[in-house]
């Protein structure tokens, strides 16, 4: 029969290992922001950071982009697939061979769109919604001002299955699977934020992965960025 202390010291000793095995929350961060230039503006939305990405998860979405990881391979492998079905297919009517490219018509958005689903979540945005939308990527930029540029990336894109996140300005809706979102703060932790609801996302140097291509051009959508009160 097991004594009590060593009942407690089992205890404790499970206890460390499920702290061990779990996602460290710390650096992570809590937002809260009022939506702007969309159909649904006006809605509080927050941003719940439980961590930030590493730089192995930072490098292997950047290799994804690039098309140099094996998410792009698989993706790549895929379309060969399909092309080769085509062709048989093609050629089994009479019509000749299906156009090679579709082999090689994997884009950096298409690659990226699979490497987000493999990614561990960081963190969630919530609003209105019903539901959530996981956060794959969150990591941050900071100036010599005490300002920052913290870039997240959705694995689902803001408004996939509603209309609140139609984008009220000029533009093409954007259509890739995930949305690349970047907040701008000041050294108060104030400031606002924009989303590839339009235009295209692209490689930075300086923040070493996918952020808006021209951030400057695009309306906010995020106003009012602040630390959620009473949240680290």
């Amino acid at each position: 029969m097991r004594t009590p202390s060593a009942i407690m010291a089992a205890l404790c000793g499970a206890s460390l290992l499920l702290l061990a095995q779990a996602p460290s929350a710390s650096g992570g961060l809590n937002l809260v922001a009022t939506t702007a230039n969309v159909s649904g503006a006006g809605d509080s939305v927050r941003f719940e950071i439980l961590r930030w990405s590493t730089n192995e998860e930072r490098d292997t979405l950047l290799a994804a982009w690039e098309l140099k990881s094996t998410a792009a391979a698989s993706a790549a492998k895929g379309g060969a697939g399909a092309a080769k079905a085509g062709a048989g297919k093609g050629a089994a009517k009479g019509k000749g061979p299906a156009p090679a490219s579709a082999a090689n018509s994997i884009t950096p958005e298409a690659s990226l769109a699979k490497a987000l689903q493999d990614a561990t979540t960081a963190g969630y945005l919530w609003s209105s919604e019903m539901a959530g939308y996981a956060i794959r990527y969150a990591g941050k930029v900071g100036n010599p001002d005490g300002s920052q540029r913290i870039i997240l990336i959705t694995q689902r894109r803001l408004g996939a299955v509603n209309q609140l996140w139609n984008p009220t300005f000029e533009g093409t809706p954007n259509t890739d699977e995930f949305s690349v979102i970047e907040l701008r703060l000041n050294a108060k932790g104030e400031g606002e934020g924009k989303v590839s609801l339009v235009g295209k996302a692209a490689a930075d140097a300086a923040a070493k992965m996918v952020t808006l291509e021209n951030y400057n051009a695009l309306p906010a959508v995020f106003r009012n960025v602040r630390m959620q009160a009473g949240k680290p």
